[in-house]
């Protein structure tokens, strides 16, 4: 920045020696803003890296830049993504992708196995996700969860995808907080039972502020929140995992994909990986029998 200012004031002083010297002085000037220009630009580029040029966002908000900082970067994915080149994905960088595999407890997502399997021989790390519906009970959404999502020792740990569900037609309610909140308990404890892992709850602003804010305080979290740090949107809420886009652009797929940053250091994703567990819980959590190697 200094550096910057400096050429800024010369170009004043040569405006100001009017007329003689034009011709020097304007070769000059031109000169410095070519050299001004390019130091800016390497300022941007050194505080705005992205560790993966060839993934993208169609439109990107100023609000989440950041997120391209963190060297760990993941996708979720659904039907709605259509046919998806696992090869690709995982040659693009992805180091990890969530598929949806239940809804409620009638309902799976049509091309979770083809997800789960192609991901699983494109060496892509893959946990599957459950999105509840409050008009069905815990343990029937959960006994539909365990009938349809095997349970793989190398898989990542589940997902308990809870937020309103205020656009559906047939249960559009919100519940009172004490009855979400038991029902959120209830399904993350029996995910545990099944898979021996810790589950991740994932939500959003105005269900965490409905029902999360303060609770499960011992559960990993991952926050939707594409217009602002997941610290400006959250109140005291640690992170795991921040869904920062949901019409990104990743190689391997076609057209918007959620993108995903995980908050540590590659050494601190291996450790995830061999473990299950959040590394800032692992002394915790392995005293409760979790958090065993793989």
């Amino acid at each position: 920045m200094t550096r910057i200012y400096t050429l800024s004031r010369s170009l004043s002083e040569d405006l100001s020696r009017g007329l003689s010297g034009r011709f020097g002085a304007v070769r000059r000037l031109a000169a410095r803003f070519a050299a001004a220009a390019t130091l800016a630009g390497l300022a941007a580029c050194a505080s705005n890296s992205d560790f993966y040029p060839t993934k993208g966002d169609a439109k990107p908000h100023p609000g989440v830049a950041k997120a391209k900082l963190h060297p760990i970067q993941g996708i979720d994915i659904s039907k709605w993504q259509g046919n998806v080149d696992w090869a690709s994905v995982r040659a693009a960088g992805t180091q990890f992708a969530f598929i949806k595999a239940t809804e409620g407890g009638d309902h799976v997502d049509e091309r979770f196995r083809t997800n789960w399997d192609g991901a699983a021989r494109a060496g892509v790390p893959r946990g599957a996700y459950h999105f509840v519906f409050w008009c069905r009970s815990a343990k029937e959404q959960m006994d539909w969860f365990k009938r349809n999502v095997p349970n793989d020792p190398s898989a990542l740990p589940p997902v308990l995808d809870v937020e309103w569900n205020g656009h559906s037609q047939t249960c559009p309610k919100k519940l009172p907080k004490a009855q979400a909140l038991a029902m959120v308990s209830e399904m993350l404890e029996e995910m545990e039972r099944y898979t021996g892992k810790r589950p991740i709850i994932y939500t959003d602003i105005t269900f965490h502020k409905d029902v999360l804010e303060g609770e499960l305080p011992d559960y990993p979290h991952w926050l939707r929140s594409t217009a602002a740090e997941p610290e400006q949107r959250f109140v005291n809420r640690k992170w795991m995992l921040w869904q920062f886009t949901s019409t990104g652009r990743v190689p391997g797929v076609r057209g918007d994909v959620d993108r995903n940053a995980f908050y540590g250091t590659p050494s601190d994703w291996a450790s995830f990986l061999s473990t299950d567990c959040d590394p800032r819980e692992h002394k915790r959590l392995s005293e409760q029998g979790l958090c065993t190697d793989k």
